[in-house]
């Protein structure tokens, strides 16, 4: 990864730490997902201006021909965004890994729908404004507000397209000109797939710029570094590489860091980055135990208390179902060193999901449990499992629910850690994690040696206390 890219990565990610990160998607954004850009999108109105659409490069001015062309009728316009955009398409990996985190404030000119389809398929509730009105309702319990400044799809009657459009909108969207502009003072922005050249955002820049001059917050921008295209001249090659680098450089006086990359796929790559390192400041611990020998009841449970203290200390998220005979100690030691801290966010160092258990058919209830678990077990970047028993007609056998928290965590990709030393369906995991370490793609091979260490037979649980805590540290800074 480049030096400035990760850079941004170690910057944003404090940023949405601090939840105060925000993200402007420009049609570049939306065309990998098989969307058109403008161009293609105004080909059938340059068609019937008898205009070659690849000799315009004033795309805003072209709708405006066609508009003025037909006595200021606009349907051939709208209908040209439904049937270039009306299609069913699936959302990017990068609107995908955006939804992931705790992003609440999305900004966009597109009109497609899916930085908020990838919102809700994160099981998020996406409040959605397209027009004016909606900016003065809240939908209850949101997690991220969609702003689409130039319009929805579904209203492409009233999209901002013609230069008409633009030279109205601080008049007609004036409210969510003052909006964006207290957004770009108040959070980070990353812009992705945007050109900067829409006269909308080029004028509420420069209105943030003229206010705050030298104290404006820093926000970031993807470029694809311009490459020569097989049509073009190495004049025109050239002509376009200096203005790329003219722009960027204009850039710096609304503090607006540039990112050039040479394929797509760093894009991908750096928000990739942030969601793990995100997600491994969150671990799900599963454990579980009718039985509690060789070391006896309240041994086990002082070494879950001290767990979940030291989880908490070295600034971890616990997120715990709170696991049969072990669950209740660590969430108590979690929830002690939170009040030790001073800190009463609760919400910010723990995820606690007792698992429902008053369901009398027994279908119904695996069911609505492996909801449950992939429900929650995806939002942590590691996963450490304890122990692992349960009693089944006076037997004591391995836990089968920590067997399939350890399937979905794999499958999504969690850092696998089971302490081999605490026995049962724990020692189970760790044995087939060190045989076959190739089976878990989402194991670092370097961590192996560890996973060993931690299947040795121990005396005092509380030896495995500062080696878990190694282990954990090496992991979150990997």
């Amino acid at each position: 990864m480049k030096k400035d890219i990760k850079l941004f990565v170690d910057a944003f990610l404090k940023e949405v730490q601090a939840q105060n990160a925000a993200v402007f998607l420009g049609a570049g954004a939306s065309v990998p997902a098989g969307f058109v850009d403008w161009k293609e999108l105004l080909t059938p109105v340059a068609q019937e201006l008898s205009l070659d659409i690849e000799l315009e490069s004033d795309l805003v001015a072209l709708a405006q021909f066609h508009v003025n062309s037909s006595g200021m009728n606009r349907h051939v316009v709208s209908q040209a965004i439904l049937d270039a955009l009306g299609r069913n398409v699936h959302p990017t990996e990068n609107h995908k890994l955006l939804a992931k985190l705790p992003i609440s404030t999305f900004w966009t000119t597109n009109y497609d729908s899916l930085i908020e389809t990838s919102i809700r398929d994160e099981g998020k509730i996406a409040d959605i404004k397209h027009s004016v009105k909606q900016l003065a309702n809240t939908r209850s319990k949101r997690d991220a507000v969609v702003y689409k400044m130039h319009g929805d799809v579904e209203h492409p009657q009233d999209a901002i397209i013609t230069k008409d459009d633009y030279e109205k909108y601080y008049r007609t969207h004036g409210a969510f000109i003052n909006t964006l502009s207290g957004d770009l003072v108040s959070k980070t922005f990353v812009f992705i797939g945007f050109s900067f050249s829409d006269p909308n955002l080029d004028y509420i820049l420069s209105r943030v710029r003229v206010t705050f001059e030298n104290h404006q917050r820093r926000h970031f921008a993807f470029f694809r570094k311009r490459q020569k295209m097989a049509e073009e001249s190495e004049a025109e090659f050239k002509h376009a590489s200096v203005r790329q680098n003219l722009m960027i450089e204009d850039l710096k006086r609304f503090n607006i860091k540039a990112l050039l990359v040479d394929d797509y796929s760093e894009i991908t790559q750096a928000l990739e980055e942030i969601v793990r390192q995100y997600r491994a400041n969150t671990i799900f611990v599963s454990s579980s135990a009718s039985v509690f020998e060789p070391w006896g009841e309240k041994e086990v449970v002082t070494f879950m208390r001290q767990l979940g203290s030291m989880l908490i200390d070295d600034s971890f998220r616990v997120a715990t179902g709170l696991g049969l005979g072990v669950g209740n100690a660590l969430f108590t030691g979690s929830l002690e060193q939170v009040y030790r801290s001073l800190d009463k966010h609760i919400d910010e160092h723990l995820l606690i999901r007792p698992f429902p258990q008053f369901v009398d058919d027994d279908h119904e209830r695996q069911k609505l449990w492996e909801d449950y678990r992939r429900g929650f077990i995806p939002s942590a970047g590691i996963a450490l499992f304890l122990f692992g028993n349960k009693l089944d007609n006076e037997r004591v056998i391995n836990a089968d629910g920590m067997l399939r928290e350890f399937e979905i965590a794999a499958e999504n990709g969690l850092v696998l850690l089971p302490v081999g030393a605490t026995g049962y369906t724990a020692k189970l995991l760790a044995d087939r994690l060190i045989s076959d370490p190739s089976a878990f793609p989402s194991f670092p091979r370097d961590l192996l040696p560890k996973v060993v260490e931690l299947s040795k037979p121990v005396k005092d649980l509380r030896e495995l206390l500062q080696p878990i805590k190694d282990l954990l540290t090496f992991v979150r800074k990997k």
